[in-house]
């Protein structure tokens, strides 16, 4: 096992080069010796080295005297759902979420599923688990079936993702879905079972291939199939999921892609229309912000903004007992959802907002959104050194820029109080894991978005 494969949130590498049953049976004896716990739960994703990597997870964890809850092929957010909603020590699941067939890894949490970080533990974790032996007999040891209890836990998970719609007043809308042959599919047959949605499906039974490619509609791509289908036929609205279904994508009825930032700023909408309490919280990542900010306001929220990462995210949501916050890479997070992401939420969401309104989904997204914020988009590029670039972009922009915030990157706001037409932002960050550098442009005019845009990436570029 190398220890680069333990990641700013999570663990991720390929099979079996640089993970396999060694290193995860090491990795989860560590996570005992770092949690001390009494119970842990143990699920995986559909990936063909799942089974066996889950199965040496808990053979170290049952060698420790550690019961295991096993919650079998699972998304990610089922995984904080199990060890959050029973009271559990922690737990994990092996994924490697949206990565490429080839990969494989693990998503840690700990009581009340509170990530285990790169900044909570994570590094810590790698450094007992590289120093933990482990033989073959270790690996072929019988487990003790004392020690294992199967728990199915879907009746209840989606009990609870059904609590934050009322699917009384859910239309027989019809929807073109695209789980992209991960865990989703299974759960939203359930998820709609009583209803009389009408689903046409794409993508749906599980297949550890993933034979379309990489299983991430956050990449334009891989997005094309679903937004032609959607053209083509008669749909109120399009969905994807990444393989771990714990992101949720949304189309038109055009088969027009709506940027997951436009979908948090419409869902902290949905959630403080519906709050009794005034002042309510939506926390946002850094990268792009102003349509977020000014929905929140208009509906008497505080928007607040925080560094981009699930394992962030989580913290400040419980630190300021947020009610809602969203990231524009499509993880949405929710109070009542033990502070954690969940993918099936926001689809429940929006059903029940579609079913009550007069217009298209492609209106709504022009009217709130496409003719008052435009962006760029995430573009990333490698550079030598991306540290440096961002303080060469800083040294040249931020003695103009009307507010600064250094919380991820840099975000520089440039405002036009004369005229909002000539207003824009950008963000600027390194990435966490790799040479790179994220730019995000926000504008409220297309023309000077594209001209900042190509502006920039010229300094980035060299």
């Amino acid at each position: 096992m190398k220890a680069e494969i333990f990641k700013a949130y999570d663990i991720r590498g390929l099979y079996p080069e640089e993970i396999d049953e060694k290193g995860i049976y090491q990795t989860a004896s560590a996570l005992c010796d770092f949690l001390e716990p009494k119970t842990l739960v143990v699920g995986c994703d559909v990936r063909l080295s799942s089974p066996s990597l889950k199965k040496a997870a808990i053979a170290a964890i049952t060698a420790k005297g550690v019961k295991v809850v096993d919650v079998g092929e699972i998304s990610t957010d089922m995984l904080y759902f199990a060890v959050a909603n029973y009271g559990y020590d922690g737990g994990l699941t092996i994924t490697a979420s949206h990565n490429p067939k080839e990969y494989n890894g693990a998503k840690i949490v700990r009581e009340n599923s509170k990530p285990i970080s790169g900044d909570s533990g994570l590094f810590e974790i790698r450094d007992l688990a590289l120093q933990t032996e482990v033989s073959d007999q270790d690996l072929e040891r019988e487990i003790n079936p004392e020690l294992v209890e199967k728990k199915d836990i879907a009746s209840d998970y989606i009990t609870k993702v059904k609590s934050f719609a009322d699917f009384s007043q859910i239309k027989p809308l019809k929807i073109l879905a695209n789980p992209n042959f991960g865990v989703g599919g299974r759960m939203i047959d359930r998820l709609l079972s009583e209803t009389d949605i009408e689903i046409s499906k794409l993508n749906w039974e599980a297949d550890g291939n993933f034979p379309k490619g990489r299983p991430d509609p956050l990449i334009p791509e891989n997005r094309q199939e679903i937004s032609d289908l959607i053209a083509q036929g008669d749909f109120d609205l399009g969905v994807a999921w990444d393989a771990d279904a714990d992101r949720c994508f949304f189309f038109t009825e055009k088969g027009q892609f709506i940027e997951g930032y436009f979908i948090t700023a419409l869902l902290a909408k949905i959630f403080l229309e519906k709050s009794e309490k005034k002042n309510e919280k939506i926390l946002r990542d850094t990268r792009l912000s102003w349509a977020i900010d000014e929905i929140t306001a208009q509906n008497g929220g505080r928007a607040v903004s925080n560094k981009a990462g699930h394992s962030f995210i989580k913290e400040r949501m419980r630190q300021d007992d947020i009610l809602f916050g969203g990231e524009m890479s499509a993880h949405y997070y929710f109070r009542d959802y033990f502070y954690c992401d969940c993918g099936l939420i926001p689809f429940v969401m929006i059903l029940e907002y579609l079913s009550k309104q007069n217009q298209p989904f492609s209106e709504i997204a022009q009217e709130f959104f496409w003719n008052k914020y435009f962006v760029s988009g995430e573009i990333n590029n490698e550079v030598a050194d991306p540290k440096e670039t961002v303080k060469k972009i800083r040294e040249i922009y931020e003695s103009k820029a009307t507010a600064v915030d250094e919380q991820d990157g840099i975000s520089l706001d440039f405002i036009d109080s004369q005229d909002t037409k000539n207003s824009w932002r950008f963000n600027v960050r390194p990435s966490n894991t790799e040479p790179v550098i994220r730019l995000n442009v926000e504008a409220h005019n297309q023309k000077l978005m594209e001209e900042k845009r190509d502006e920039l990436l010229k300094l980035i570029q060299g």
